[in-house]
Formats: C-alpha cells, sequence, structure tokens
C-alpha cells in the first residue's frame, strides 16, 4: 500500500523530529504531498535524481513551536476495501482542523475544494 506507506512515513518521521523524508517517487505520491503543501501539513515537496529507479521524493516537514504540524493520520481507502463517496456526503474532518484527500477525476483534492468543484471520488486518508 504506497499511500499508507507514504502518510505513515510523513507521520513518523514528525514524531522523532525529521526535517526531511525521502520516498520512492511516483506521480500520486507528489500529487498527494503538494495537497500536502497547501494545506500546510508540509513545507515542501520535490523531486530528485533522473533515472526512473533512482528517483525520489524529497519531503521537508513542517513544525508550529516545535511541534510537527500532523498530528495524526487514518487510511480510509485500502486495498481490500476502496470507499468512494458523493459530493453530498463530504462533511468536515475533526470539525474542520483536519481533511480529508480524496482521488477525483480531477485529480487529488481536498474536502474542501471537492465540495467547490461539486465532485466525488475514492477516500484516500484523513489528516489532523
Amino acid at each position: 500500500d504506497t499511500v499508507g506507506d507514504f502518510i505513515i512515513r510523513l507521520k513518523n518521521s514528525g514524531t522523532v523530529g525529521k526535517e526531511t523524508v525521502s520516498v520512492p517517487y511516483s506521480k500520486l505520491r507528489h500529487s498527494i504531498a503538494d495537497k500536502l503543501v497547501d494545506a500546510g501539513y508540509l513545507a515542501s515537496a520535490t523531486s530528485v535524481g533522473k533515472l526512473p529507479q533512482e528517483k525520489q521524493l524529497e519531503v521537508t516537514l513542517s513544525y508550529d513551536n516545535g511541534e510537527h504540524r500532523i498530528r495524526g493520520v487514518k487510511r480510509v481507502s485500502k486495498p481490500g476495501r476502496r470507499l468512494y463517496t458523493k459530493v453530498t456526503d463530504i462533511h468536515p474532518v475533526k470539525f474542520g482542523k483536519g481533511h480529508m484527500i480524496l482521488s477525483t477525476p480531477a485529480g487529488i483534492l481536498t474536502n474542501e475544494e471537492a465540495k467547490e468543484k461539486n465532485m466525488g471520488g475514492e477516500q484516500l486518508f484523513i489528516i489532523w
């Protein structure tokens, strides 16, 4: 499960106080990382390397007063059980303190962006 591995690596690296995390590159991981940068959970995400076998995604974590921005993550849709949602079933996460990341036909979106675009999709994970 590449998405589950990616978000757990981010959470665990922030818990031990690392500044950057390096993970194998994929377009899905890069688009998720870009969305987390926009939401404020990460400082930056860049790809490093030219060859496909050597390409890495270098993620810089974000901290507030020495405390990691990612308090928790929960994988919703798993490889054994995909979970899709309609736009009418998208609700705020943790009373507006968190975000749900969805895979939609328009790309990777947060719950607020999916509501604005009136688009449902696969719930990848929630983050707060």
